[in-house]
This record gives C-alpha cells, sequence and structure tokens, in this order.
C-alpha cells in the first residue's frame, strides 16, 4: 500500500512537472499600470515680464461622488503667456510627483490641448527624444476680452507624430482636465 501512495505521489508530481512549458528564455513582459493622477498644477508666466498665474484641478476621488476642484484666475487679453504642468497624485500620504515619470518616459506620452474662446492655440515647445511634442511646456496667447476654456488631456502610448488633437493622437487617455476661465482687456 506505501509503495502505490508513493508512486502515485511521484507520478502526479511528474505529471505536474512535465506540463509545464516555462522557458527561462521567455521572460514575462512587464506590464505599466496607468498613473494615478489626483492634480494639475499650470503655472502661466507672461512673456516679458507680470504676474505669475496659476490654475489648478484637484480630484481626490477620481470617478467618486465630489466634484473636481478647479481654480482659473482670468488672464489678460493680448498677451503670450509661457506655461508649464505639473501632475501629482495627491491620494497618498507622501505626494507623488507624476510629472518626472512623464519626463523619463516622454515618447510615452503626450499632453493634448484644446482651447475654447479667445485664444489661440497653444503651442507646444518641449520635445521627446524623438523630436516629437510632450506637452509639458508650452506657449498660449490670449486675444480680446470674452470667455474661454483650455482641456488638457494626458495621453498614453500616443501615435507620434500626430496632428495634436485628441482623436489624431491615438493612444489611451489617463487624464483630462478643463479650466473655464476669462480675457480681460
Amino acid at each position: 500500500m506505501k509503495a502505490i501512495k508513493f508512486l502515485s505521489i511521484l507520478a502526479t508530481t511528474a505529471v505536474l512537472f512535465s506540463c509545464s512549458d516555462d522557458d527561462d528564455a521567455d521572460t514575462p513582459e512587464l506590464i505599466n499600470d496607468e498613473e494615478t493622477i489626483t492634480t494639475m498644477n499650470i503655472t502661466l508666466t507672461p512673456q516679458g515680464g507680470g504676474d505669475v498665474v496659476e490654475f489648478t484641478y484637484v480630484d481626490l476621488d477620481g470617478d467618486g461622488p465630489n466634484a473636481p476642484e478647479v481654480s482659473a484666475p482670468d488672464l489678460a487679453g493680448g498677451i503670450t503667456y509661457v506655461g508649464s504642468i505639473e501632475l501629482l497624485n495627491e491620494s497618498e500620504e507622501d505626494p507623488e510627483d507624476i510629472t518626472e515619470e512623464i519626463m523619463e518616459e516622454d515618447e510615452e506620452h503626450q499632453l493634448i490641448f484644446e482651447t475654447t474662446g479667445s485664444l489661440n492655440s497653444v503651442v507646444v515647445t518641449d520635445v521627446d527624444g524623438n523630436n516629437n511634442p510632450v506637452g509639458l511646456a508650452f506657449t498660449l496667447e490670449t486675444l480680446t476680452a470674452g470667455a474661454a476654456s483650455l482641456t488638457v488631456y494626458l495621453k498614453h502610448e500616443p501615435i507620434k507624430p500626430n496632428d495634436g488633437t485628441f482623436e489624431g493622437s491615438g493612444g489611451e487617455s489617463e487624464f483630462e482636465a478643463t479650466f473655464p476661465f476669462n480675457i480681460t482687456q
């Protein structure tokens, strides 16, 4: 009886190990999880000097029941602003700066800008290693007085190069923030 149990265990073990087709040459593919982004800070500095303006979008509960907190002060008309973007994960005890990860993986990311109202299109001024736009640095030109909005999308694995539009950039949208504001004279 002991011999039968032993042979049974030995046979089961042999079957389990022989069915495995693991091969040391096949390394598992690393999965790059989507970043958690709760906050977008945009700093706008008038070209030639003047008061710095900051736009802030904070959504700590993501798709939860609370609406995002958005702050977008009015901008002066007829001004070109030099802009920069900071992305954070503030859902953790020690906030994580996602901007650094975007810069390190710049060929896999792109910020896409859509404007409405009294604004010219955004001009991206930073590029990745292949000379394609990233969008963490940009310029924004205001026109005459009126309502305006700026929507910023973070795309992961966009088609590069692309036409700079949401639809034309492909990839997956990881984050979106809309800032409504007014242009004053």
